[in-house]
């Protein structure tokens, strides 16, 4: 009977971290989507193509490289063995933790689109995701001893209490975000950002039913990326789900308020809740998320606004203020509205939240920095002037979104 009961309790889990699996899984097509409705006609199908090649690439290279620098485990055992293992769980948990680490790529696109090279994103995509990022991944989740576990380094100097981030708001989305800074600035400007006298020449988002389309196939998605990473079924917590509702509730009103509804900014305020809340999701109250998410959604808008108009950083979905500066809020906010005084958990020190977060935005910069810095160096990163020009579609695929359309050629 007891045998009876783990196989029962094991195969639930399996099928609890492949349903997880699968709902982030399909938030990668709602990255495609809201890139190809941002971008010009000229590039989204090149917007498509980019999310599912890196997507592939990631899953190679995170199966052979950068599972086991996190955690320590490889696959290269017998099938025999492998299925030994709580039947296969830690196969499926592994699928679960890679679309976590593609979403790397994904994020990065978003904000480089329209002028970077496809073959040599493809490989800074396959240094992120088999290198860097597991790194980092390790440091907080897994076998790195440094923020994230009890007996951390990170631990012993805030009175006993790692870094927390449950499901990814500084891992995930913050590292992403300013990974994909570095690569912006190193990039440059689409040509026709500004004039010659650096006046913004604003490029508008090509089709925003797409663009929003997107955005409701993440939201969707994440309550997969929060609720599931509980690992397990008996770990899952409606704590995760309801707060993760209500961050997305307050970024969607503060980003309609502050924005004076622009669509473009609500429904990209609705995934700056969602990114804010995943540290915190299993801490913090549901005012609490709600304070969080409405915050987040007030940091996308002017921040998006301050980097495109003050700084001159042509970010062309947003991604370092949606995902790199909504994500180190995230895990500063989930030391805050964490504890008890707030209606939190009390599990969780400011002080381990804000050096783990600021620790985050560091390694991303050097990681940036030093990926795309050589790559320009060596086999360069942007597109040639005509190929822009022309558009990505036609240049690298051959191909129209719209071949009716003889416009979208430029």
């Amino acid at each position: 009977m007891e045998k009876e009961f783990e196989s029962l309790t094991n195969s639930s889990d399996v099928l609890f971290m492949m349903l997880g699996a699968v709902m982030v899984f399909a938030m990668h097509g709602g990255f495609a989507f809201l890139e190809v409705g941002t971008v010009r006609k000229k590039n989204q199908v090149n917007a498509l193509v980019k999310i599912l090649v890196d997507f592939a690439i990631s899953t190679l290279i995170y199966f052979f490289v950068g599972f086991s620098i996190a955690y320590g485990f490889d696959f290269f055992h017998p099938t025999k063995e492998l299925l030994e293992d709580r039947q296969g769980y830690e196969l499926v948990h592994f699928f679960f933790l890679l679309t976590f680490a593609a979403a790397i790529p994904a994020i990065i696109s978003g904000g480089i689109a329209e002028r970077a090279k496809f073959s040599t994103q493809a490989l800074a995509a396959l240094i992120f995701v088999g290198i860097c990022y597991p790194l980092f991944e390790g440091m907080v989740w897994g076998e790195i001893t440094l923020l994230g576990q009890p007996d951390s380094w990170l631990a012993e100097i805030s009175g006993g209490i790692p870094f927390h981030d449950y499901a990814g708001s500084v891992v995930v989305h913050s590292m992403g975000g300013w990974i994909a800074l570095a690569g912006i600035i190193v990039l440059g400007p689409r040509l026709g950002r500004w004039d010659s006298e650096g006046r913004s020449r604003p490029i508008p988002i090509s089709n925003f039913p797409f663009m929003a389309l997107g955005s409701w196939m993440l939201c969707v998605g994440w309550f997969g990326f929060n609720v599931m990473s509980a690992a397990t079924i008996q770990g899952i917590s409606g704590l995760v789900a309801i707060n993760s509702l209500f961050a997305m509730a307050g970024g969607i009103i503060s980003s309609l308020l502050i924005s004076k509804n622009d669509p473009g900014f609500i429904h990209n305020g609705a995934l700056a809740g969602l990114v804010a809340i995943c540290a915190g999701s299993d801490q913090v109250h549901p005012i609490g998320a709600l304070v969080i998410g409405a915050v987040s959604g007030v940091i996308f808008v002017k921040g998006f606004i301050w980097e495109q108009e003050k700084l001159k950083i042509d970010d062309v979905l947003g991604v370092w203020p949606l995902h790199g500066l909504a994500g180190t809020w995230g895990g500063i906010a989930c030391g805050i509205f964490g504890q008890e005084s707030l209606g939190g958990l009390g599990e969780v020190s400011l002080k381990a939240q804000m050096v783990g977060s600021l620790i985050a935005v560091g390694l991303a910069l050097f990681f940036g920095f030093t990926v795309y810095k050589i790559l320009d160096a060596t086999i360069g990163i942007r597109l040639t002037k005509e190929a822009e020009q022309r558009g990505s579609d036609l240049t690298l695929h051959k191909i129209e979104a719209y071949p009716e359309d003889a416009s979208s050629r430029f």
